[in-house]
């Protein structure tokens, strides 16, 4: 199979208003990508998934889109985007653009028309009932919301100013590929969908993810839209197991290129799916997961720990103090030589934690403020209902990026829209350059390896036998093996293999491999050539 540069590249996802503030107004902006770009060029990687810059009011911080063929004044202007394409595209970095058309804003003007009255020539972009079933939103609560001047309810997976546009109306269909095609008109490099396994719902039925018509409007959107345009195009899919996957991603289908799948994420999850209650890290589920999804027969994984709507990794599942390099250079290792394209989230490549929020002012996700309201109107305690937001909530990955040690970790000269983690006095870009042995130099060698090594983009994958904490794997290609072990543990382990060290390739330690009888060091974590 003719590969394509997506599966030989390395995705880093920026969250705009938290990257680069190049205006001093505290909110992150285009100019401040586009000053970071050459940093972006020296990890290496290939291409930058931009979550939403649309003109939005911002309820959802830009996932809630007014204009989609406009940039939010926060974040500068269309000449500020097609600069930042142009300077990419120059760095040999390609620009994936968010899509969002499961909903959009309420104050889109096709919601501003469609609420008018019912029979207006916009109403059926949305979906209406004149009473509510029992479908929730994901942000707590009824998905319904009364309209009081027409007297119908709107239906809203989201936050009630986020309207879920009607995919049974062809002519939604046409409104969305108009302006997919404005976008790859101006050379964007593909789409990242936004929850797109919902765009199939049906509603009467009480079917939201993976509704029955979903496949049929993903290939008509794949012709009317990027199909045969060397794009790539991934879906947030929370919901896909390896065989919905492949319906996804399998190339004969003419859909999409691959998917986002969350169940690594969710293995720590209650079976109820609160992820407020999750447990710790269970490696040997951690092990199972993988294992399934590496063995994708035919489509393509997309692989990540961290992204704008999960917690930071290393604070979640590593060790954020003690063994914080270690933890989060073990994370990569075990990641990146997997088969798949990697994502990496702003802020992960020089190993940022999550923040210690202490007070619920501190916060600004709509998610984790709505979910505290609706417990504490339970009488759930507050203090519990705060570390859980410590825990997983979403502002911990959205803290601003760390530059350098100065106020404000050199991310704005004003007030940041988000406080700067304090840690940030000595996690930040300016110390991890000047530190050989920084996470930073580990995600630029495996970014490296991937792209000088055929085996890491097609090798075969085996999972190996060994401690409940230690997941190792290998990965087979043309008649050689490939060794990847990591101890995902503040303990010492044990490592036994038969194999001998032909060539080390990547460590977080300074290991010595004469043989494979290993007493690992808490998160340790390597990569060899083996015979």
């Amino acid at each position: 199979m003719k590969l394509q540069w997506w599966q030989k590249t390395v995705v880093y996802q920026i969250y705009p208003r938290s990257f680069m503030d190049e205006n001093g107004d505290g909110v992150g902006d285009l100019k401040g990508i586009i000053s970071k770009l050459d940093y972006l060029s020296e990890l290496g990687i290939g291409a930058i998934w931009l979550s939403p810059v649309y003109k939005s009011p911002m309820d959802d911080n830009g996932y809630d889109i007014s204009d989609y063929r406009s940039i939010a004044s926060i974040f500068g202007s269309m000449g500020d985007m097609d600069l930042l394409l142009k300077e990419a595209n120059q760095r040999g970095i390609k620009i994936i653009m968010d899509l969002v058309v499961n909903h959009t804003s309420d104050e889109h003007e096709w919601f501003v028309e469609a609420r008018q009255s019912k029979d207006n020539a916009y109403r059926d972009y949305y979906i209406w009932r004149d009473e509510p079933n029992g479908l929730e939103s994901i942000f707590s609560g009824s998905a319904w919301q009364l309209d009081e001047a027409t007297g119908q309810y709107y239906l809203h997976l989201f936050s009630k100013r986020q309207p879920d546009l009607n995919w049974e109306n062809p002519q939604v269909h046409q409104e969305v590929y108009n302006m997919m095609n404005y976008w790859i008109d101006k050379g964007i490099g593909g789409f990242r969908m936004d929850v797109i396994d919902l765009i199939g719902k049906e509603i009467d039925q009480e079917i939201t993810g993976n509704g029955p018509k979903l496949h049929d409007y993903l290939q008509e959107m794949n012709h009317a839209t990027f199909g045969g345009k060397d794009l790539l195009t991934v879906g947030e899919t929370w919901g896909a197991t390896p065989e919905i996957a492949e319906l996804y991603s399998a190339p004969e289908r003419d859909e999409l290129s691959m998917v986002f799948q969350f169940e690594h994420i969710t293995s720590s999850y209650p079976e109820n799916g609160d992820k407020w209650k999750s447990d710790g890290l269970s490696v040997p589920k951690l092990k199972d997961v993988f294992a399934k999804w590496q063995g994708l027969k035919n489509g393509w994984n997309s692989l990540f720990w961290n992204n704008h709507d999960l917690p930071r990794i290393v604070s979640n599942w590593g060790n954020d103090t003690t063994y914080r390099v270690e933890s989060s250079k073990a994370f990569a290792i075990l990641l990146h030589l997997m088969k798949g394209t990697p994502y990496i989230y702003q802020g992960e490549e020089i190993g940022m934690t999550n923040y210690p929020f202490q007070t619920a002012t501190e916060l600004n996700d709509v998610e984790s403020l709505n979910m505290r309201r609706e417990r504490l109107a339970k009488g759930e305690d507050d203090e519990e209902i705060m570390q859980s937001i410590r825990k997983v909530g979403r502002d911990n990955a959205r803290t601003p990026m760390q530059w350098n040690a100065s106020e404000q970790a050199g991310f704005t000269t004003g007030t940041p829209w988000l406080a700067v983690n304090p840690n940030a006095a000595y996690i930040n870009v300016e110390a991890a350059l000047a530190d050989e042995a920084s996470v930073f130099y580990t995600y630029k060698k495996l970014i490296s390896l991937r792209k000088t090594n055929d085996w890491v983009v097609s090798g075969d994958f085996e999972l190996i036998k060994s401690e409940d904490e230690v997941f190792a794997y290998l990965r087979k290609y043309e008649g050689k093996k490939y060794l990847i072990v990591a101890n995902l543990s503040n303990q010492k382990n044990q490592f036994t293999s038969g194999f001998v060290c032909k060539k080390l390739l990547i460590q977080n330690g300074t290991r010595t491999f004469e043989s494979l009888h290993l007493d690992l060091e808490p998160w340790e974590a390597f990569a060899l050539e083996v015979e």
